[in-house]
């Protein structure tokens, strides 16, 4: 029997199940991969809301990974919440000795309820540390704009910001355009990719707001790694990925 490729989430936990490792692990899945995780934070939510957290200590987010690389090669990696920067380090170093491929980055910043997921020294890290290292950071407008300290208010000005970004030295950068006030006004939201070759690829898709749907970023940067695991191409990923949650968000209406 062909083994499954295997594909690590570095993520948080909601207990709900709506976003986190629980969301990652059944994305993964559902793309007929295996699926592995450590837990970066435990949190404390529900569908309404982040009441609070307990983050772990970057020795045991270290020791989690490594237990599951010692018995599997890791073909993808995708991280969320990363709280802390003495995690951000640990997992840097982590892609630094090779336990880790080139990771698929989602810069998870702040719950939709407005609870703070990174605390800022954890972003300098990310920023100067972990992006330069990884294949993809897909962050959505409200992350892109704290990324690069502006406002984005149509798709030029996320190919301006995706430049900037790829600039911090991640191999490819997608920038997701759900929450551009202009994508509710056409009914037509735009995700700017920029590849590896510096080219721009455009994704348009039907406006929605999925207000059922928790963790969408969480499975579209999952199943992108789902995708990068089987072997195909960064452009195919992306567009399956999409296609994916689109998908989840249509069953919820």
């Amino acid at each position: 029997m062909v083994e499954k490729p295997l594909v690590l989430s570095i993520a948080g936990l909601d207990p709900s199940g709506g976003a986190g490792v629980l969301a990652d692990v059944r994305t993964i899945a559902a793309f007929d991969c295996a699926a592995a995780a450590a837990i970066t934070s435990i949190t404390f939510q529900n569908d309404e809301a982040v009441l609070g957290a307990e983050h772990l200590s970057p020795k045991t987010v270290r020791q989690q990974i490594l237990a599951v690389a010692a018995s599997k090669k890791i073909r993808a990696v995708k991280t969320g919440m990363l709280p802390t920067e003495a995690i951000v380090r640990e997992v840097t170093a982590l892609c630094r000795e090779k336990v880790l491929p080139p990771p698929i980055l989602d810069p998870v910043m702040t719950s939709s309820s407005g609870y703070s997921l990174m605390d800022e020294a954890a972003l300098v890290a990310f920023v100067n540390d972990l992006v330069p290292r990884s294949l993809l950071v897909t962050p959505n407008i409200p992350e892109a704009e704290r990324l690069i300290d502006k406002r984005i208010h149509d798709v030029e000005g996320m190919k301006r910001a995706a430049r900037v970004i790829r600039d911090f030295g991640p191999r490819a950068v997608l920038i997701k355009g759900g929450h551009l006030a202009a994508a509710a006004k056409s009914g037509e939201a735009v995700d700017v990719l920029l590849d590896e070759e510096g080219q721009f690829e455009l994704f348009t898709a039907e406006w929605t707001t999925g207000a059922s749907v928790r963790g969408t970023g969480c499975m579209l940067a999952s199943a992108i790694a789902a995708c990068i695991a089987k072997g195909k191409s960064l452009k195919q990923s992306v567009a399956e990925a999409k296609q994916f949650v689109a998908g989840i968000i249509e069953k919820s209406r």
